[in-house]
């Protein structure tokens, strides 16, 4: 079964559009390092709840949207081999420079982590545009 690596995050909505950028400059390289799929969403619907929630997760404001992000990988060896090359990459490609490319969000208030797929079900609706 695959595995994902799923990621929550608090956006500024000033920040929407560099949010998007940043990630189509960044997703592909995931892709190269053998990711079946890189999804980045912006919520939209993210409920306040009674105990815990999604914006308290991440302590989001609210000038800030919380998105939700996944990237699949065919198994976990995959995905530590290529989790491997990109922390290399961080120190060596360009774009990761945070001076040229800031990151548009506080990445120290994400949370991840990774997870073993133990049910997948779908339906093959062919590619999205």
């Amino acid at each position: 079964m695959s595995f994902v690596d799923g990621f929550v995050i608090a956006v500024p909505l000033a920040n929407r559009q560099q949010f998007i950028d940043y990630a189509q400059m960044l997703d592909p390289v995931f892709l190269e390092l053998g990711a079946l799929r890189v999804l980045e969403c912006w919520g939209v619907d993210v409920p306040d709840g009674k105990v815990t929630d999604f914006r308290r997760a991440v302590a989001g404001e609210k000038d800030e949207a919380v998105c939700f992000s996944w990237i699949e990988w065919p198994d976990k060896a995959t995905r530590d081999a290529g989790m491997a090359i990109m922390h290399e990459l961080m120190t060596t490609d360009a774009r990761f420079d945070q001076t040229r490319h800031p990151l548009p969000f506080d990445g120290q208030r994400m949370i991840y982590g990774g997870f073993e797929t133990v049910v997948k079900i779908e339906k093959y609706r062919g590619a999205e545009q």
